[in-house]
């Protein structure tokens, strides 16, 4: 049964489940061990988003082991991240996930309609940044976001940024990807009034120390309200997103 805490109470309110099968959906085994993995299958039933699998450094047939297991628990739509194009074929062969190669995510099951509070933005500093930005999108809409993407308005043409502020001003959370000298968070935390989180990139020449120089500006940003999460780590910056964008559900 997927269904998270508050919905399974909602339910038992509501007469659609009993007591006893609410029981027994809250006693039910919280994880399978697998010998070389243990999928959380309460995981959405605690946080509401299903286990993400996490596909670097595992083999197919670990990812199909951990598929089976959790779509066995009720568990989509699933999400694995940091998937290689020859890994996403093989895996195709057993679950018929959706495959984004610029993103990197494969995806079981299907993405649900928007309900959060408005828009998630993401906005990058160039077309380098996308494949890290794609993983946000991908990840920000299959936790039931509206995304909306601004791609290739860093500072050096600051124009391109000021020519989307209007869309900038509706957003809900604002997730900001960007390399070199990662200024693009602290412009975008300047103009608007809601939360950006901001992700440095590995993009730049040899200075930029593969996203360090990036991550050292966005953690001293002088703008207000810019929280910052690892080098690359898109999915982790729409995961934050999408709770901000879920609040009001809370």
């Amino acid at each position: 049964m997927s269904l998270s805490i508050k919905e399974l109470l909602s339910a038992v309110r509501e007469g659609s489940l009993s007591v006893e099968e609410a029981e027994r959906a809250l006693r039910a085994k919280p994880f399978a061990d697998l010998g070389y993995a243990k999928p959380d299958l309460h995981r959405r039933l605690r946080q509401g988003v299903p286990e993400v699998i996490y596909g670097a450094g595992k083999t197919p047939e670990q990812i199909v082991g951990i598929l089976d297991a959790l779509t066995e628990g009720g568990q989509e739509p699933i999400l694995i991240t940091r998937l290689s194009q020859a890994a996403a074929e093989a895996v195709k062969t057993k679950h018929p996930i959706v495959y984004y190669p610029e993103a990197r995510i494969g995806r079981l099951g299907d993405v649900p309609k928007p309900d959060g509070l408005g828009d998630i933005v993401i906005v990058t500093g160039g077309t380098s940044d996308l494949p890290v930005a794609e993983e946000a999108a991908r990840t920000a809409e299959t936790f039931g976001n509206s995304v909306v993407r601004v791609y290739d308005v860093g500072v050096a043409g600051l124009h391109r940024l000021l020519a989307q502020l209007d869309t900038l001003l509706r957003a809900s959370v604002i997730i900001c990807v960007a390399g070199m000298e990662g200024a693009l968070a602290s412009v975008v935390g300047g103009l608007v009034d809601c939360p950006v989180v901001a992700v440095p990139t590995s993009v730049g020449y040899g200075a930029a120390f593969e996203g360090l120089a990036a991550l050292l500006s966005m953690l001293n940003s002088c703008a207000s309200g810019v929280s910052v999460v690892n080098i690359d780590n898109g999915f982790g910056a729409a995961y934050q997103a999408s709770r901000i964008n879920h609040m009001e559900r809370r």
